[in-house]
């Protein structure tokens, strides 16, 4: 009676072989250098638009505009608060709750990542164990049987 053979998945041996880390934004932007330079940029742009000082301070750059936007012939109040203040304050807003959510979500990858490392770390024990059992102990039991008179 032959034994059971483990066959891993292609995917487990060029894990296995490359133990790979998690992919970053680092890792995506490598390509070309005009890529490194857009990606540098922006990035640098974001870090310093997506902060609540910001936010402040375009909070008082667009509290500035509200006198002449309210005096007669000026844009008016509703078109001051859309145009000027929404879009100005909430971009600084909404980066910054961009950023922590993707924080978080980086906090989740990187969970996920070490919990599939540690499945496959597992996966690849029992393989070893019961390939230590088809060896020892289903042997040990076939030459038992092998012994026994025939019924």
């Amino acid at each position: 009676m032959p034994t059971y053979t483990h066959v891993p998945h292609p995917h487990t041996l060029e894990r296995l072989e490359h133990k790979d880390k998690p992919v970053t934004t680092a890792d995506v932007v490598k390509k070309k250098a005009s890529n490194r330079f857009n990606a540098w940029l922006a990035v640098k742009i974001t870090d310093a638009v997506g902060t609540m000082w910001c936010a402040y301070v375009f909070a008082i750059i667009a509290l500035i505009g509200l006198p002449p936007a309210l005096k007669p012939g000026g844009e008016g109040l509703i078109a001051w608060i859309a145009q000027t203040f929404l879009q100005l304050v909430l971009l600084s807003i909404i980066i910054v709750g961009q950023n922590i959510a993707a924080a978080s979500s980086d906090q989740r990858s990187e969970s996920t990542y070490k919990d599939a490392e540690a499945i496959l770390s597992e996966a690849l024990e029992i393989q070893r164990h019961l390939q230590s059992q088809d060896e020892t102990l289903i042997a040990a039991l076939n030459e038992a049987l092998a012994k026994l008179p025939p019924a």
